[in-house]
């Protein structure tokens, strides 16, 4: 093996049942690359990684690190060797503190070697201090995760990876939940990560990001080895199509020409939670795609959320087709003809211990039923309905969501309002994590929603997707709105130059 080769995976393969989830798969690592790992939903990604760091054990195959044969049992022995992994899905421990988190299992002590010993808390909270001010991120070392954002959990974890001192740190969608600018901030570290000698395999769908930090791409797909080159020698075009064996044109489809937007059928006025954001107003016309910006922490999932009824409000306005509504609760919303389809799909949208069927039908139970009785042959036909509308790729209505692919349990979420037929439909982050293709047909599904009538509120930290979708963006920034632009004016300048607060008077352009 050359000298330069950190790690290879030789001839790697692995079933589930009659599964076959990756065939006589090689993969190879150099010292201090930047390698991305790239395929759609199901291509085997993480499976591979996960038979890296021991959490499942190849059917066949071998692994050398630095040269020398090694066996990975588990991801404990997995972090012994150098080796960790920041998950795409997340699994803090919600009532411990970050510093605790950030420290499970390998704490600071005071008479370590005592019978006295004692968690060295003034050190743990000076180290992580000291982590955090290295990525720049301003959260309290004291703050119990459980009050974190979505995004703002994923940094912590991503600090967490990085202060274990590995030299293999494998990125499973580290930005799927944060913004360009934190992104930006993660990459520059990830550089230096690099410089320092590490080895980084980085997965990720969102194409433009490979160009910009991966020196290797090497692609999978159903499982199968497709190929392995040099960033530099690819083009976003050659990737995608080696990712999902066709080509796919125009990934935002135009609006329908014969598209209709009439009158409004959300209106917000001056609406305020009482800290996390401020009199903040907009409405959303029938047909129309209208997408909200902004930075982590400015405050886009806290409207959508206090909009929906999940939190309360302290002051201000909802009015639905023109009549107030006292949306107190997300009952109050679903029976107003609204849904929300939350940022993070497996803590706040499915239940993963229940089938995809069960999913479905959950929010629209009452309707299926007939004297407080289920009616399941209804209840199945709907289902059913919306499983082959949204070609959810599942075996039957009786599959657990917890086994499918990202992208379809988001079209499973998906299913599960559109079911409720809902008016006003708030999208939160509505293609993070999937794969390309996915996202298309995501795209197009929000197209046709909005062609129907049905007045969408998109919450995006893509700016190609806040673009390229909407007809009209509001931009948040530290708990107001900044601004709106209109679709003439939408550029990654002007959005971001809101979202900063760099207009001429601080607080937005408009």
């Amino acid at each position: 093996m050359a000298a330069t080769e950190k790690l290879v995976m030789r001839g790697i393969s692995k079933s589930f049942g009659n599964l076959r989830a990756l065939n006589n798969l090689d993969f190879t690592l150099r010292r201090g690359e930047i390698h991305a790992l790239m395929g759609e939903n199901g291509a085997g990604k993480s499976t591979l990684m996960k038979i890296l760091i021991g959490i499942h054990m190849a059917d066949s195959g071998e692994i050398f690190l630095d040269g020398e044969p090694v066996v990975i049992a588990s991801p404990r022995e997995a972090l012994a060797r150098g080796i960790a992994m920041i998950h795409q899905e997340l699994y803090p421990i919600l009532d411990m503190s970050v510093a605790d988190n950030l420290f499970l299992g390998r704490e600071w002590k005071r008479n370590a070697m005592g019978p006295l010993s004692m968690v060295d808390r003034r050190k743990t909270r000076r180290e992580t201090e000291n982590l955090l001010a290295g990525f720049g991120i301003g959260i309290s070392p004291d703050a119990a995760m459980r009050g974190l954002s979505v995004a703002e959990t994923q940094l912590v974890e991503i600090v967490k990876a990085v202060s274990q001192g590995a030299e293999i740190i494998i990125m499973d969608e580290p930005t799927s939940a944060i913004n360009e600018k934190e992104a930006d901030r993660l990459f520059a570290h990830v550089e230096r990560l690099k410089t320092s000698g590490a080895s980084i395999i980085y997965i990720s769908h969102k194409i433009d990001e490979i160009f910009k930090i991966a020196e290797t791409v090497t692609v999978l797909r159903d499982g199968n080895f497709v190929a392995s080159r040099p960033t530099r020698e690819m083009t976003p075009e050659l990737l995608v199509s080696q990712m999902v064996g066709r080509e796919i044109d125009d990934i935002y489809p135009p609006p329908p020409p014969d598209r209709h937007i009439d009158g409004a059928v959300l209106e917000v006025s001056g609406l305020s939670d009482g800290y996390r954001f401020r009199n903040v107003s907009f409405q959303i016309r029938s047909g129309e795609i209208l997408g909200m910006a902004g930075l982590m922490g400015s405050g886009r999932t806290e409207v959508a959320e206090c909009v929906f009824g999940l939190t309360p409000k302290t002051s201000g306005e909802t009015l639905l087709r023109g009549k107030p509504a006292d949306v107190r609760s997300p009952r109050d919303a679903v029976l107003g003809g609204m849904a929300l389809v939350s940022d993070d799909r497996k803590q706040k949208g499915l239940n993963l211990a229940a089938t995809v069927g069960e999913n479905i039908s959950i929010v629209s139970l009452e309707e299926c039923s007939r004297l407080g009785i289920i009616d399941r042959v209804r209840e199945r036909a709907g289902v059913d309905e919306y499983m082959k509308r949204l070609a959810i790729k599942a075996e039957s209505a009786d599959t657990p969501a917890a086994s499918l692919s990202g992208g379809n349990q988001q079209k499973t979420v998906l299913a599960k309002w559109l079911m409720a037929g809902p008016e006003v439909i708030i999208f939160d982050e509505p293609t993070r994590g999937i794969d390309v293709g996915a996202k298309r047909e995501i795209y197009q599904l929000i197209r046709e929603l909005a062609a129907q009538g049905k007045a969408i509120l998109m919450i995006s930290s893509e700016m190609g997707e806040i673009i390229g979708m909407s007809d009209r963006v509001i931009v948040m920034a530290d708990g107001e709105l900044a601004g709106t632009l209109d679709r003439s004016e939408l550029t990654e300048e002007a959005i971001m130059t809101l979202a900063a607060n760099l207009g001429p008077t601080g607080k937005g352009v408009r």
